[in-house]
Parts: structure tokens; C-alpha cells; sequence
């Protein structure tokens, strides 16, 4: 089955949700507990986020739900560890965390561009808005550490 331009943009924002997520995850250890403490509450909420767009995207959209790109995950998770060699962890985090950021805002935009039901509209705001306050956190706590 082909999706139409709608559907392929609101799986591009699914899948950016699932990245960020993921990285997260798979980076949880590395942070610092102060910022893990920080940052574990946007995640959750973002998890929750995603949950209700999946639901919503299928049910008004008729978009199933796939699999994650496990090796695109793998190959992240051992550039940010390379990285982490020549620069301070943190700051590695840091940046690779704002570039997923990147990606989302960048997904939600393209979505804006397509007609979405109030029910979906509603959540990709509220993904909006919490996209730009992680992002301000990650600024505040990539100054915050580099004052240290």
C-alpha cells in the first residue's frame, strides 16, 4: 500500500518521535544523573505524546504503525560513542539530543503544510511546543556545563 503526502509526513514525525525516544534510551546511562533528572520528564511526556498521535494518526489517517530503524539506531549510538572520545560526553549528548530536536521540528513543519483533522492538529501543537522547551533546556543546561 502507497501512503499519499499526508501520511508519509505524519509517519516522519512519528518516526522522529520514536528516534529522539530511543536515543534517549539508549543514552540514559551516559548522562549526567543532573541532566538525566532534567530531561527524563520531557521524554516521558514525549513518549505520551507519541502514543496518542500513533492512536490518532491511525485511526483518522488509516497509517499503521512500523518498525523502527534498528540499524539507523545502532550506527547513532556508536557515532555519539566515537564522538565521546575526542570531546566531553555531555556536550556530545547535548548536541546529538538538540540535532534529534532538529529533525522533529523539522518533520512537524512539514506536517503543518497538510490538512490534519482538529483531533491530530491539536497534538502536533502540543509536540510543537514541547519540542522548542526541550530544546531551550538542552541550550540552558549545554551553558550551564560549559561553565564548569
Amino acid at each position: 500500500m502507497f501512503l499519499d503526502n499526508r501520511q508519509v509526513a505524519m509517519d516522519s514525525v512519528l518516526e522522529a518521535l520514536a528516534d529522539s525516544i530511543d536515543y534517549f534510551q539508549d543514552n540514559h546511562e551516559r548522562l549526567r544523573p543532573s541532566l538525566r533528572d532534567v530531561l527524563q520528564p520531557y521524554f516521558d511526556t514525549r513518549k505520551a505524546l507519541m502514543r496518542e498521535l500513533q492512536e490518532l494518526a491511525r485511526r483518522h489517517l488509516a497509517l499503521l504503525p512500523r518498525d523502527a530503524d534498528v540499524e539507523r539506531d545502532d550506527y547513532m549510538w556508536l557515532w555519539s560513542r566515537l564522538k565521546s572520545f575526542v570531546g566531553d560526553d555531555s556536550q556530545v549528548l547535548i548536541n546529538e539530543l538538540l540535532e534529534q530536536e532538529r529533525v522533529l521540528m523539522q518533520a512537524l513543519s512539514t506536517l503543518y503544510t497538510h490538512p490534519l483533522p482538529d483531533a491530530i492538529e491539536s497534538v502536533i501543537e502540543e509536540c510543537w511546543k514541547h519540542c522548542r522547551s526541550l530544546i531551550r533546556e538542552l541550550y540552558r543546561q549545554q551553558k550551564k556545563h560549559q561553565r564548569r
